[in-house]
């Protein structure tokens, strides 16, 4: 039986538009689907947008349109980001279609049949920016007499008003014996050592339900009430699955093997939405992960400060796989990272350009004018030679234990590491110098670096489909690209492409890479 693997990145909230931050955690879940496909699994990769609550409605009232259009537009400009980055997504989810509306409502039924709703009144600190409650403790006032969330800095306002509970005390145990059983539940480390310190700090029932609003899913059997958004928005990874049917064609993919998620919301996925999937007897995801913010030349992006970067603009300048290539390279996933063009423009000129686009031209280039422009015979390989193809062999097992870790950096280093040994390989065997004087022994070198190029072109398509797999069709790889064919030896004799440049340097004046 095919081995399945559901991915899932947050939905995100449609109160603005798609930014840097935004595709950073859909290509970091790109990369682990494309992998999965690659392994030969049964992939389902999930991403959308989450449109209800007191946020969004203002946002729409701001801009003079119904809550529903305003939601369309907003979504719709997250679905072209997904489209621009090439995000391999098997479906988009919205919290206003029909499927989620009744899987929240199911849920919400399961939660009060199973008595763990209530009805009660809230009285506390609500923050509209980050919907969510906040304790005394968690806020913090400031001197114009504004109260803010500490974490966040959102102004957090007093709420009193009739609401439905969520039973959340009555799992702290639960919940704790959850990350002791299963340490690889939360990730990164420093995440799980933050959640488990607060669940162990105690846990207050929660607020699920407003009426000082009206954008949302409405309460079943009290429609005077709509569902918290963060309840409506979780149930999102079980609409995908068809739920409340699982036994339908997604219902295989439940639980989840993985959420991404932002790491300003890692408490509402590893504490709210296994204590509901609990109460609701549904299984638990096998992995929460949260990576960091990317500030901008060392600021938070803000629309005040004029600094949000839309990744499209990027991908239009720079392109595609090369901005791929700097968000998963430049800092270990689930840390913090700063954009900055000086960065960026470094990343693609030294690794991509003088890297892999150099290796790549210079063999391929050799090959068409001076083997024929085909893959070599192999001939009766070295010491020098084997070495390098030992290095090819282990290259997919390493590159599978860094992704099996998200630490898609090191997952890229190792790739690098075969690169500089490929470079360090050419130069000292010399194909050029071997084409006057033993084109037997120019030959065996140039297969192998078209061995070498294919294992490096095949593991790396998940990071940069698009130029990567302009290389593998300049090496006359076939349809089948998965990672199997790297079992067999490379077929001599297939006739090459002429090749062209991967990944083109980057010159720009100094006063403009400064910026």
């Amino acid at each position: 039986m095919t081995k399945t693997f559901y991915i899932t990145t947050p939905i995100y909230y449609v109160n603005g538009a798609p930014h840097l931050g935004h595709a950073y955690t859909s290509v970091a879940a790109d990369v682990l689907a494309r992998w999965h496909r690659l392994e030969g699994h049964d992939v389902f990769f999930l991403t959308g947008t989450d449109e209800h609550g007191q946020k969004v409605e203002a946002a729409a009232k701001l801009a003079g349109i119904p809550p529903q259009e305003f939601t369309d537009r907003v979504s719709d400009d997250f679905k072209d980001m997904a489209r621009v980055m090439n995000i391999s997504n098997d479906d988009f989810i919205r919290t206003t279609e029909p499927r989620h509306k009744a899987a929240a409502a199911d849920i919400w039924l399961k939660l009060q049949e199973n008595g763990f709703i209530y009805l009660g009144a809230y009285e506390g600190w609500y923050a509209v920016r980050d919907e969510a409650f906040y304790d005394e403790d968690e806020t913090e006032k400031k001197p114009d007499g504004t109260r803010i969330a500490t974490s966040s800095g959102a102004t957090v306002e007093w709420v009193v008003e009739p609401s439905y509970f969520f039973k959340l005390s009555a799992f702290q145990d639960k919940l704790l014996e959850l990350y002791e059983a299963n340490p690889g539940f939360i990730g990164p480390q420093a995440k799980r050592n933050e959640i488990t310190s607060f669940v162990k700090s105690g846990l207050r029932d929660l607020s699920i339900s407003r009426t000082s609003f009206s954008w949302g899913i409405p309460v079943p059997g009290d429609e005077k009430h709509v569902m918290y958004v963060w309840l409506d928005a979780l149930v999102n990874y079980l609409s995908a699955c068809g739920y409340p049917d699982l036994s339908g064609p997604r219902g295989k993919y439940w639980p989840a093997n993985v959420h991404l998620v932002g790491k300003e919301i890692i408490r509402f996925h590893a504490v709210i939405w296994p204590a509901i999937l609990m109460a609701a007897n549904l299984p638990l995801p096998a992995r929460v992960f949260s990576h960091g913010w990317w500030t901008v030349e060392g600021e938070k992006m803000s629309k005040s400060v004029g600094n949000v970067t839309d990744v499209r603009e990027l991908v239009a300048e720079f392109g595609l796989d090369q901005v791929r290539y700097f968000l998963l390279r430049e800092v270990p996933f689930g840390n913090d990272g700063d954009f900055s063009r000086r960065a960026l423009i470094g990343r693609i000129n030294s690794d991509l350009a003088n890297g892999l686009g150099n290796l790549a031209q210079r063999t391929l280039s050799f090959i068409n004018k001076n083997a024929g422009a085909v893959v070599p015979p192999k001939g009766r390989l070295q010491e020098a030679d084997l070495v390098l193809l030992e290095q090819c062999s282990q290259l997919p097992e390493k590159v599978r234990g860094a992704i099996g870790r998200l630490a898609f950096h090191e997952a890229l280093d190792e790739i690098w590491r075969l690169i500089r040994a490929a470079d360090g390989y050419i130069d000292r065997e010399a194909p050029w110098s071997l084409r006057k004087t033993d084109t037997a022994r120019m030959n065996s070198v140039l297969y192998v670096l078209c061995a070498t190029l294919r294992s490096i072109g095949v593991v790396l398509q998940p990071f940069m489909p698009e130029q990567v797999g302009r290389l593998l069709d300049y090496l006359g790889v076939g349809d089948d690209r998965s990672l199997t064919i790297l079992d067999s030896a490379l077929a001599e004799g297939i006739l090459l492409p002429a090749p062209a440049g991967l990944f083109p340097r980057i010159v720009e004046e100094q006063k403009n890479a400064d910026r």
